[in-house]
This record gives structure tokens, C-alpha cells and sequence, in this order.
């Protein structure tokens, strides 16, 4: 018995929160192909990307065109049958393909590693895009450090007027919040996550922590369904993430001396005033009895 082959048809639709040009770029380099070929893959005509593949190579496909943002379906691809006996009468011959009809799946005839990114653009004020550990780490110091300045200047506004003040700390507020979300939204992405997942931060307990798994969890290796990876961290990155994780010892072990030595304050204000309230015993023993003096004797 033949084995059994299947074929991988694809409609042109997208995975829920992925943008059209990032698939087509994801597509463009999966197949190593130009992005105007990638272009008739989104008519809505479907189309069969691979065929005579085994179960697993057709689910291995799927899961990388998944990866890559796309939604497509595996099919069943029944076998080629010939038969000697579907040559009797002459077939009217298949016009030949011109060669501007050729299938956009064909290798391409000069490289286009040029043509696409290779890295994302940073964007700053925006939830799209990626960006890694470090860089999270750098801009999170620069962020920390205007949001220091800002609250400053709020408190010299709030001395001399206490409405402006106010307005102006929850612009502040408010504007720091955002950048904030943004940033974390694209650590999230780097490492294949949605960025709904912020919403963690409002959790007990797993808001406590959800911080240091934003700085710790690896982001993923080439491009995912969020984009092409981040550029390599500058030298700028580099000095202000190490400056971010100095800062962050020299509070830590401030935190824990302090703790220490309020520890100690308090079993020493503890065992004074345990030796305070025990019992004191009098120096000369005024409380013990002292015998009577003998009556004197009288002359007689």
C-alpha cells in the first residue's frame, strides 16, 4: 500500500494580531523568495504551498507557517495514477507557461537577502516591534532617571501653585505609565508572547515578579509572528543596561543592611528591657532581721 501524502493549501489568512506586512515579510523569508511574489499569496484564491509530504513534514510545515503569522490547512493528496490506457486518443497539448507565469514558490534567480530587513526599527513610543534584555534594561534606567527629573520639577510646581502641581504630576503619572506598558509590550514580543500579558503586573503576587521575568526570559532566536528580531544592542545599550544592574545590586544590598541592622536594634531593645523588668536584689540586705539588743545590766 502507497503510503499516504498530504499538501499544504493556504488562503491568504492571518493569525489573530498579526499586521499583513509583517506576514509578508515572515513569508518572503521562510521561502527565500521576493516580496512581490509573496504579494499574489494574499488574493484570497487558495493556494498549495507544498505537496507530496509525509504527515509529519506537512505538520512541521504548518507549524512553521504558523510561526511565521499565518493561518494555513493540511490536505490529503491523493497519488498520481498512469495508465496506459489514458493515451488512446491524443490529448490536446498544454500550452506552455510563459516565463513571467512561473510559479512564485520557484527559488529565486538572484539573491534578495538585500532587499528584506534584517532587523526591526526600534520604535519607542509604540507597542510594535521587538526589543531585548538589554535594551529593556536601558531604556527602562533612562525612563527611571526623566521620571525622577519630571517628579522634581511637579514638586517645585506644587510649592508655588497646588492645582498646577497636581495636573501636572498626573500627566506625568499618566505618561510614564504608557511608556512603561509600551516597553514591556515589546520585551513580550521578543520573546513570542502577547502583550496583553502586562496585565500580569495587577496580579498579587505575580505582579511582584512579573518584572524580573521580563528581564530574565530570553527573546526568540531569527524572526517570529511579531517581526524580525531587534538590532544588536550599541555601545550606548551596553553601558546603560550595566549601570541599570549596578544600581540595582547597590539597592539590594542596601535593603538587606538596613533590614540587618534593624534586626539587631530590635533584639537589643528587647533584651534591655527584658533586664529591666527582672527583679533587683538590695546591697547591704537591709530587709533581713536584725536581733534585738540585750537589755543592760543595772547596778546593783
Amino acid at each position: 500500500m502507497a503510503d499516504n501524502h498530504f499538501k499544504i493549501m493556504f488562503e491568504g489568512q492571518l493569525r489573530n494580531g498579526v499586521e499583513l506586512e509583517t506576514a509578508k515579510l515572515n513569508l518572503a523569508q521562510l521561502f527565500k523568495s521576493e516580496p512581490s511574489a509573496i504579494e499574489r499569496l494574499f488574493s484570497g484564491t487558495p493556494v498549495s504551498l507544498k505537496r507530496g509530504l509525509s504527515r509529519v513534514e506537512a505538520e512541521r510545515y504548518i507549524q512553521a507557517l504558523n510561526d511565521a503569522g499565518v493561518d494555513a490547512r493540511m490536505e490529503a493528496d491523493p497519488p498520481i495514477s498512469l495508465s496506459l490506457d489514458e493515451i488512446d486518443e491524443a490529448k490536446p497539448e498544454r500550452a506552455a507557461i510563459p516565463p513571467q507565469m512561473n510559479s512564485p514558490y520557484a527559488p529565486p534567480k538572484a539573491p534578495v537577502a538585500a532587499d528584506l530587513p534584517e532587523h526591526s526599527t526600534l520604535k519607542v513610543f509604540s507597542v510594535q516591534g521587538r526589543i531585548g534584555r538589554m535594551r529593556y534594561l536601558a531604556w527602562s534606567l533612562v525612563l527611571i532617571v526623566a521620571g525622577l527629573a519630571t517628579f522634581g520639577v511637579c514638586m517645585a510646581v506644587m510649592s508655588i501653585s497646588l492645582v498646577a502641581g497636581g495636573l501636572l504630576s498626573t500627566v506625568a503619572f499618566a505618561a510614564f505609565l504608557i511608556l512603561s506598558v509600551q516597553m514591556g509590550t515589546q520585551r513580550l514580543h521578543d520573546a513570542g508572547w502577547s502583550g496583553w500579558l502586562m496585565l500580569l503586573n495587577l496580579a498579587p503576587f505575580i505582579g511582584s515578579i512579573f518584572p524580573f521575568l521580563l528581564v530574565l526570559m530570553p527573546g526568540t532566536q531569527g524572526p517570529n509572528k511579531y517581526g524580525p528580531p531587534p538590532p544588536p544592542n550599541s555601545p550606548a545599550v551596553k553601558v546603560l543596561s550595566c549601570l541599570w544592574i549596578a544600581f540595582i545590586t547597590l539597592v539590594i544590598t542596601a535593603l538587606l543592611n538596613n533590614g540587618i541592622d534593624a534586626v539587631k536594634n530590635e533584639l537589643e531593645t528587647t533584651a534591655s528591657e527584658y533586664e529591666q523588668s527582672l527583679p533587683y536584689d538590695d546591697d547591704s540586705e537591709s530587709d533581713e532581721v536584725q536581733p534585738a539588743p540585750s537589755p543592760s545590766r543595772t547596778a546593783i
